[in-house]
């Protein structure tokens, strides 16, 4: 196994940990691209090491800063929540003693200006890097360090290969692709990772003209 320079100095960030307060902003920016920074209310329940410590090492305030779009090497982290209140965003931070799966566990609730809500589940998994694991009640595993589209979908032939011809006449190239399905022929979602963002257009253009898409999120 390859060790990148990323590995041994850790990335740039303010704070204590890497795995709880940077990792913990990383986590936080996924709801901030899932709804293209426009966060109306969000709720993060910190579960395992992030539970326990999450007060000393400012995981809880680190999150939040990611839910508004802060950079985890951004002097603002320690007035997230300063921050939320001036901007009239409620985020609420819980500590539960349910047992995770991995240590560094958080689930967090975002909702958009448009309405729309997600809910995922990240964990913090060293080195300021992060892996989300479920989204919407849904199985799914990607870092967040490429430009990813999210589609919701039935599970139906034919599906994954109108998504892609799209992704390939707008000449974005797939970096790596997985599929998840809650059972078959009932609902699936497709993560795709890319070389380059998926624009607007495209993800409006794969959501209105691809039968069985029920929803397209880009990240």
């Amino acid at each position: 196994m390859s060790i990148s320079i990323f590995d041994i100095i850790g990335p740039r960030m303010i704070g204590p940990s890497s795995s709880h307060t940077a990792g913990a902003v990383r986590i936080g920016q996924v709801a901030n691209r899932l709804v293209n920074g426009r966060v109306q209310a969000a709720r993060v329940t910190l579960y395992g090491s992030f539970a326990e410590t999450g007060r000393g090492h400012g995981t809880d305030t680190a999150i939040v800063a990611g839910i508004l779009g802060v950079n985890p090497d951004q002097g603002t982290i320690r007035y997230a929540k300063l921050l939320a209140k001036e901007a009239d965003v409620d985020i609420p931070v819980l500590f539960s003693d349910e047992e995770p799966e991995h240590p560094n566990t958080a689930r967090v609730y975002v909702r958009g200006e448009d309405g729309k809500e997600y809910t995922y589940i990240g964990t913090s998994i060293g080195g300021g890097r992060i892996r989300v694991t479920s989204i919407n009640g849904m199985e799914v595993s990607f870092s967040g360090e490429y430009p990813t589209l999210i589609a919701f979908h039935q599970d139906a032939p034919g599906i994954i290969s109108k998504v892609t011809s799209i992704l390939a006449l707008e000449k974005i190239n797939v970096a790596f692709m997985k599929v998840f399905r809650s059972e078959r022929r009932q609902g699936a979602c497709m993560v795709i990772e890319t070389d380059t963002p998926v624009d607007e257009a495209t993800r409006r253009r794969i959501v209105n003209n691809v039968d069985g898409i029920t929803e397209a999120c880009t990240l």
